[in-house]
């Protein structure tokens, strides 16, 4: 157990926050399921050198290591990079590309492209490197069913142009396009998937009692929408969302982390 006392860990929390971690961590089984990039991490303009701060992956190991309790990552990134850059243990659930790419505790859960979906994207692979290639500091990221269109480090303007660019003319070229649109990326994949189907699939997977899920951007809405009563989201920074509760940044979602990880483990012997 924790050496650290919950009302030390609580400063700079809401009351409201605080009440319904403690009612949180006494349920049976329970699922925390987290965004990584902008929640646990802080943006970088390299993805692959993300890494979540100190305070947030040392929360989750002593979640991890729970009875009970079950930790997800649940990300826009490919599940190889995921991988890479969240480097936990084996029993952390994971899930890639919004969905696409699942690996649970047996063998990945992967859907292959069919044969129709290899050409739509190989059609979008030549939209899309063809604009990237136009404007300086956009590049093309690969994923399994489609591509991330990253602007980061490109000016508004050529961010802003690109966008309209890519959106356009992937949409003029491929059908049934599914286009999501995230922090200084866009991106577009031939099969629709969210992470709130994800989390949905892992609340069913894990047969959690409640959820927790954090995150920070547009697309973790469709998870929070997901959320029941008694379940608990969290918004990392700013924008409107769906979430009852709201903390700056990482930082505060690492101590939410360890707060939970208190009551939780304050709490084994209700379990």
């Amino acid at each position: 157990m924790s050496s650290s006392h919950p009302g030390s860990s609580e400063k700079g929390l809401s009351r409201e926050l605080v009440g319904a971690l403690n009612e949180l961590a006494r349920v049976k089984r329970l699922l925390i399921a987290l965004d990584f990039d902008g929640t646990l991490a802080p943006e970088v303009d390299d993805p692959e050198k993300a890494r979540a701060i100190p305070e947030a992956r040392a929360a989750v190991l002593r979640l991890l290591a729970l009875p009970n309790t079950r930790v997800a990552m649940v990300s826009g990134r490919a599940l190889e990079s995921l991988e890479a850059v969240t480097d936990l243990p084996d029993n952390t659930l994971l899930v890639g590309s919004h969905g696409v790419e699942i690996r649970l505790d047996s063998d990945d859960d992967r859907v292959p492209l069919d044969a129709a979906e290899k050409r739509r994207v190989a059609a979008l692979h030549d939209v899309l490197d063809q604009v990237a290639d136009s404007f300086d500091q956009v590049w093309l990221e690969r994923k399994p069913l489609g591509f991330a269109l990253h602007t980061r480090l490109a000016t508004e303007h050529n961010s802003r142009v690109a966008h309209l660019v890519a959106r356009s003319e992937a949409q003029a070229e491929v059908d049934d396009l599914k286009i999501r649109a995230g922090k200084n990326v866009l991106e577009f994949s031939v099969r629709s998937t969210t992470k709130g189907e994800a989390v949905e699939h892992l609340r069913g997977y894990t047969n959690a009692d409640a959820v927790f899920y954090a995150g920070d951007d547009v697309t973790d809405e469709d998870a929070f929408a997901t959320l029941v009563p008694h379940d608990v989201g969290l918004k990392s920074g700013t924008g409107e969302t769906l979430a009852a509760y709201r903390v700056p940044g990482p930082q505060q979602v690492a101590q939410v982390l360890a707060l939970l990880a208190d009551y939780r483990e304050g709490g084994l012997h209700e379990q």
